[in-house]
């Protein structure tokens, strides 16, 4: 299966391009910086941003899914950068009619999972990371109010650890949910499996260790 893997350079981004190699998959991924992974004949590397348009045309050529695990790294302030990405892919569906999985990645505690962090979790987010995970709530309501097939996976605390495929998958939100820590592997193995069958079709995914 071709993928496209949007923000690849490292973090859940780079743990997914190693799944999807690892099953097999040929994988095409833009970042603004070089990958630091093995030559694979199976992957293809484009430097790029991903709110320009004309590189991410050339990222999605051909592709069977789009995976967006796109990031600030450490970077605390105020951003557009996921609400922007998503009014351009909004815009090249809508053009060329791309009829293939998409599945964004934000956070527990974007939207409305926001009211179902713990409160420690709740302080973190308001006085640390409130204006990141504004724009990633704008990036959630421009997608699922968009006619792309997508999936929002909003994993807990992203954990180094690594692969154990067991990992819980929450599609409702209820008082209690307790979504924690996630290791980046198990996030990645989710995204490469929903790309394979997409079972999480319009639905939004908090993801966490059993």
């Amino acid at each position: 299966m071709k993928i496209t893997i949007i923000g690849a350079s490292s973090g859940i981004g780079l743990e997914t391009v190693k799944r999807g190699l690892n099953r097999n998959h040929e994988i095409t991924t833009l970042s603004r910086s070089e990958i630091k992974i093995e030559e694979n004949k199976s992957l293809k590397m484009i430097l790029g941003d991903a709110t320009h348009k004309d590189d991410l045309l050339k990222s999605i050529q051909n592709t069977e899914a789009i995976i967006v695990t796109l990031g600030t790294s450490k970077n605390m302030k105020a951003t557009t950068l996921f609400s922007d990405f998503a009014k351009l892919i909004v815009e090249i569906q809508r053009e060329n009619k791309i009829d293939v999985p998409f599945i964004f990645v934000t956070g527990f505690g974007a939207g409305e999972s926001k009211n179902y962090v713990p409160w420690l979790v709740k302080l973190f987010l308001k006085y640390m990371l409130n204006e990141v995970y504004d724009d990633k709530t704008k990036m959630e309501e421009i997608i699922t109010e968009s006619n792309l097939n997508w999936t929002v996976v909003r994993p807990g605390r992203l954990l180094d650890k690594e692969l154990t495929e067991k990992y819980r998958v929450e599609d409702k939100l209820f008082k209690g949910i307790k979504i924690g820590g996630i290791n980046r592997a198990d996030v990645a193995d989710f995204l490469i499996k929903q790309t394979e069958n997409q079972t999480a079709l319009k639905k939004y995914i908090g993801i966490s260790e059993k």
